[in-house]
């Protein structure tokens, strides 16, 4: 091999390639043409000497010396990044680009309380979204894809630092014809584990909930079939069963218009924590710890438990 040193551009051609596995979609990622990203690849591999990508007509396959420096190349450009947030935080903080993940059981419900508030508070921030599973967020974190993530815990997220912003508690939500009075709370054992629904696979929401129940008979039973909490709802309030929502959604609407009764499930883990998370030692946390203040200031104030729905 021989001396030569890719240049940041062409790591970032790789590990895009790698990430979307497509050539097409992997330019558009970095707002380039496939004829440049192909070339730029092509390129890297002629003066190291060696093939990182084996290509077809339909499949784009890394060999596994490629593999070995992609995930070299995600620790580069991590590198590389956090040299430019090193001068960007001993200026003004929060200024700039932030990059943050953003689960789907959080997005929709906080982000229209904190965007309004940080165009206000930070208008020289740009902060550019992604909405994603857990996981996938912890991925896209530690690849350096993102800076931070907006997540719930618990959830093993490696090593990170965080903060913890509020608590948000789980309801069960009933639909209208339901032959039951709900009471004032909802032990796990009221709940019909033939009627729950849930979210698919990839949602912490799932585990959190069958968590907080803490019951194995749950978990085998309850459909999983929920692509989102807005399409749980839908199939609650047509009768199709019940299911658990996070009291962000509630408080953020989810159940305008409908007919369903929520009530706060009673547990010892009825509800998950909300946290801020980014790679560990960052040169920003700082700044991190100042957004986590503004979001914990976004949060509204908790439902009144006692009142009846709907809601």
């Amino acid at each position: 091999m021989s001396n030569y040193m890719p240049t940041l551009k062409q790591l970032q051609y790789l590990v895009a390639l790698k990430e979307h596995e497509h050539f097409g979609k992997a330019a558009d990622s970095c707002y380039v043409t496939q004829s440049t990203l192909s070339a730029g690849i092509r390129e890297l591999e002629s003066l190291i000497g060696v093939t990182l990508v084996e290509r077809t007509r339909r499949v784009v396959r890394f060999t596994a010396l490629g593999d070995q420096i992609v995930e070299k190349a995600h620790r580069v450009l991590r590198e590389a990044e956090e040299l430019s947030a090193i001068a960007e935080a001993s200026g003004k903080p929060l200024t700039g680009e932030l990059r943050m993940s953003v689960i789907p059981t959080i997005a929709p419900f906080l982000l229209p309380r904190l965007l309004p508030r940080l165009r206000a508070d930070r208008p020289e921030l740009k902060l550019y979204l992604r909405e994603e599973t857990t996981q996938a967020g912890i991925e896209s974190l530690r690849h350096g894809n993102v800076d931070c993530v907006l997540l719930a815990l618990p959830f093993p997220t490696g090593e990170v630092d965080s903060e913890i912003l509020f608590q948000d508690r789980l309801y069960v939500a009933f639909p209208r014809d339901d032959p039951r009075d709900p009471p004032e709370w909802i032990g796990p054992d009221m709940i019909d584990e033939t009627k729950l629904l849930l979210l698919e696979d990839g949602h912490c929401l799932k585990d959190h909930a069958l968590a907080a129940c803490n019951r194995p008979e749950l978990r085998a039973s309850a459909t999983m079939m929920g692509t989102s909490l807005h399409t749980l709802v839908q199939m609650v309030d047509n009768g199709l069963g019940v299911t658990m929502l996070p009291e962000m959604a509630i408080t953020g609407g989810i159940l305008d218009h409908t007919h369903i009764t929520a009530r706060p499930l009673q547990s010892e883990r009825a509800c998950r924590d909300i946290a801020l998370i980014w790679r560990k030692n960052s040169p920003r946390e700082k700044e991190f710890r100042l957004l986590a203040e503004i979001l914990r200031a976004a949060e509204t104030p908790p439902l009144n438990h006692g009142e009846a729905s709907p809601l």
